[in-house]
């Protein structure tokens, strides 16, 4: 099984994208995959700053986090759109992850892994432009991300207010199908 490190980069109690991410890990696991999701809220980190981390080196939370990028096979990112780019909380800890670690490249955590990319928003737009941002970190970090993204648009109303459930999930199951499906093919190689 594929194993998936899944997490939102927002750390609101009610963000559209924790209850995305959360929907797409339900669907992911259907799919086949081992699922680890985590809360970025639980890995709080300073500001990247190289002073800091000449002087102190790498915080215990980067390390943490960095230890499960490499556990993992791929992941699934569910994002909020600010500004429209990435949030700080999400590039901060990206930033982290990738700075390099008694002689180990900081690129080790995000080699050979695929990831998903998702977004939501109240908005018309979905987070659709913080989408190619997010792509074109990960890939420069080294990471294949799946052609396909999913945007959720007028999340305050995509979620059926009964059960929590997204109203129309299809595409987001296509994406996390396509995600375990590339996982396990790429594993096998």
């Amino acid at each position: 099984m594929p194993k998936i490190l899944a997490f939102s980069g927002s750390i609101r109690r009610d963000s559209w994208n924790r209850k995305l991410i959360k929907t797409a890990v339900d669907a992911t696991r259907a799919a086949g995959g081992e699922v680890t999701l985590i809360d970025l809220a639980d890995y709080p980190l300073p500001l990247y700053n190289g002073d800091l981390e000449d002087r102190d080196g790498l915080p215990d939370n980067a390390l943490r986090l960095k230890a499960l990028f490499k556990e993992h096979d791929a992941l699934l990112i569910a994002s909020p759109e600010y500004n429209s780019s990435i949030p700080p909380l999400l590039k901060n800890s990206l930033d982290w992850v990738s700075r390099e670690w008694q002689g180990e490249s900081g690129l080790v955590p995000y080699q050979n892994k695929v990831a998903a990319i998702l977004a939501a928003s109240p908005g018309s737009l979905g987070g659709m432009r913080m989408l190619p941002h997010l792509r074109q970190i990960l890939n420069t970090l080294g990471v294949l991300v799946l052609p396909g993204q999913f945007s959720l648009a007028q999340a305050d109303h995509a979620f059926d207010p009964e059960n929590g459930a997204l109203k129309s999930p299809a595409r987001l199951h296509a994406l996390v199908l396509e995600l375990v499906n590339h996982t396990r093919a790429l594993n096998r190689a």
